[in-house]
């Protein structure tokens, strides 16, 4: 085995690995996987740089299905390609798998276990913490870039989603649209 193979061997293995340790501890939904997948590959393995990261998010978060495996599925290409993102989805859907299973077959206990339901209250306000500190990543980044349009578009999709309830999707269809456009009308520009 070459130098080459051996290096992506083990790219593959620390992809898989790296997925299962972070969605075996993802407790409360997907978004709390974002501030993990940063962790794990922005600050400690050095992989993916922060920005690209926000927009791998952005990719996973706009697509259906999942968050934490659209999250794997598009760092694991990023990363390794087909095998990467193979891995990684495999990582990622087998805790979940494994957990819900055994909580199935034992339900009735843990719903009228007290011990149970008190784990799972502290649970979600440690959740909230997560999720408040992804928020504070993300919108520091937008904030950070100075780009006045950016922060604008920021501000108003919360506006807009949490006072008038307008359906996610549409917001994410218009600031996409939006973004294009505004790309296209940059790179008329340049030329």
């Amino acid at each position: 085995m070459d130098e080459k193979q051996k290096d992506k061997g083990y790219v593959l293995r620390k992809l898989f690995f790296a997925s299962l340790y972070l969605s075996t501890f993802t407790f409360g939904g997907g978004y709390v996987i974002v501030t993990l997948l940063k962790e794990k590959f922005v600050d400690q393995y050095h992989w993916i740089d922060e920005d690209e990261m926000l927009d791998l998010v952005a990719i996973a978060q706009s697509s259906p299905g999942a968050i934490a495996v659209n999250g794997a599925i598009v760092v694991g290409y990023k990363l390794g390609g087909i095998p990467g993102m193979l891995m990684c989805v495999l990582g990622a859907i087998i805790p979940p798998m494994v957990i819900l299973s055994l909580i199935s077959v034992f339900y009735d206990a843990f719903r009228s276990n007290y011990y149970i339901a008190a784990l799972l209250k502290g649970m979600s306000a440690g959740v909230g913490a997560v999720i408040i500190s992804v928020v504070y990543d993300m919108g520091k980044n937008v904030v950070k870039s100075k780009d006045w349009i950016n922060i604008v578009i920021m501000i108003a999709s919360f506006c807009v989603s949490y006072f008038l309830n307008v359906n996610i999707i549409f917001i994410i269809l218009g600031v996409a649209a939006f973004g294009f456009v505004r790309t296209l009308l940059k790179e008329g520009k340049k030329r």
